[in-house]
C-alpha cells in the first residue's frame, strides 16, 4: 500500500557576520541573527566556529589559553539556552573548552526547548600557517555524533572535520538527516594568491550528494590581524556560507563580504525515500574498507 502526504518539514539556516574581539558584541550578533533567522521560519540555526572573538589560531600564545571555559556553566552556552527556549529553536554553540588540563574545540547542541544535548568535540586538528590549532586543542575525543533534536537527527562537525569523507559517511550512518558545518577559513597568510573557497565548497557539496543529505555550512567575514611571535598576521575570511540539498545542489549561500542569513527549507521523509532508493547505503561494502583503518594503505 503506497503512502502518500507523508511529509516532515524542517528549515534550516546558517549565519554569517564579521566577529571583533569582544565576546559580548560578538555573542550579541549571533543573537540578533538568530532571530533574524527564526523570524525567516528557521528550526535549527548555525553560528560560525568559535564566534566569541578573533579566530586567535594565527599565532601561537600562551595568554590565549585564558579564553577557553569550562562546558559546565559556560555563560554563552547558558544564554543560547535561554534563546533557543524563547523562540523555538535549535543552536549549535561553538566554545574553546577548557576541561581540567585538556582543551577542544567543541560544540554543545542546544535543543528548541532549550535542553543542552551534549557536546562534539572537533576530531581533526589543522596545523599550518595561519591555522596552528594544534597548538591549542587535544584531538577530540567524543567520536562522530549524532544528536536527535525537536525537528531533525543532525550531525555535527567542526571546520577542518569538514575534509573527510569518512566523517560526514559515519554521521549519516548513525542516522543524521542533516549535516552542519560550523567553519572559520579564509585567506593563507603564506600565500596570498591560494584561495580554497571553491574546492571548501566542492568537497562539502560531495558529502551531501554521496549521503542523500541536506549540508549546512557557516564560515566568518571579515579581515583580521593577530600579533604573533613574528609579527602581525592577517587573514581575510571569505563567507560564502551556503546550503546544499541532498544531492549536493546549491540552494541558499551569501558572498564573500556581507553579513548573511541563510534560510532553506526540506522534506526529510522525501529525503528520506530518496537515499533509501539510491541504494548507495545498500550497497556499501564495509568488509571491504578495512585498509580505512590504516595510516599508509597497508593492511
Amino acid at each position: 500500500m503506497e503512502m502518500e502526504g507523508r511529509r516532515r518539514e524542517v528549515v534550516v539556516s546558517s549565519l554569517q557576520f564579521t566577529c571583533s574581539d569582544d565576546i559580548s558584541s560578538n555573542v550579541a550578533s549571533a543573537e540578533r541573527l538568530v532571530r533574524e533567522a527564526h523570524a525567516k521560519g528557521a528550526n535549527i540555526v548555525l553560528i560560525q566556529e568559535l564566534f566569541e572573538g578573533y579566530y586567535f589560531c594565527q599565532a601561537q600564545r600562551e595568554d590565549y589559553f585564558q579564553r577557553a571555559k569550562p562546558y559546565k556553566d559556560h555563560p554563552t552556552i547558558a544564554r543560547m539556552q535561554k534563546l533557543a527556549k524563547e523562540l523555538g529553536v535549535v543552536i549549535p554553540v561553538s566554545f574553546f573548552e577548557e576541561a581540567n588540563t585538556a582543551h577542544y574545540n567543541s560544540i554543545a547542541i542546544i535543543d528548541a526547548d532549550g535542553t543542552d544535548l551534549g557536546i562534539y568535540r572537533k576530531s581533526h586538528i589543522p596545523d599550518g600557517p595561519g591555522y596552528q590549532e594544534k597548538f591549542y586543542f587535544n584531538p577530540g575525543d567524543t567520536g562522530f555524533k549524532v544528536f536527535q533534536t525537536k525537528f531533525a537527527k543532525i550531525g555535527v562537525a567542526i571546520c577542518w572535520d569538514q575534509w573527510f569523507p569518512e566523517a560526514a559517511r559515519a554521521m549519516v550512518l548513525q542516522g543524521a538527516e542533516v549535516l552542519f558545518y560550523p567553519t572559520a577559513i579564509g585567506s593563507e597568510p603564506q600565500d596570498q594568491g591560494l584561495d580554497s573557497r571553491d574546492h571548501w565548497r566542492r568537497v562539502m557539496q560531495g558529502h551531501a550528494g554521496a549521503n542523500v543529505v541536506p549540508l549546512v555550512a557557516s564560515n566568518r567575514i571579515g579581515k583580521e590581524i593577530i600579533e604573533t611571535e613574528h609579527g602581525p598576521s592577517q587573514i581575510t575570511f571569505y563567507g560564502n556560507s551556503f546550503i546544499a540539498g541532498p544531492t549536493g545542489e546549491i540552494v541558499a549561500e551569501a558572498d564573500d563580504k556581507t553579513e548573511a542569513v541563510l534560510v532553506a527549507q526540506f522534506d526529510l521523509e522525501k529525503i528520506k525515500s530518496k537515499r533509501q532508493s539510491w541504494g548507495v547505503f545498500r550497497d556499501r561494502r564495509p568488509d571491504l574498507y578495512k585498509v580505512l583503518l590504516t595510516m599508509d594503505g597497508n593492511l
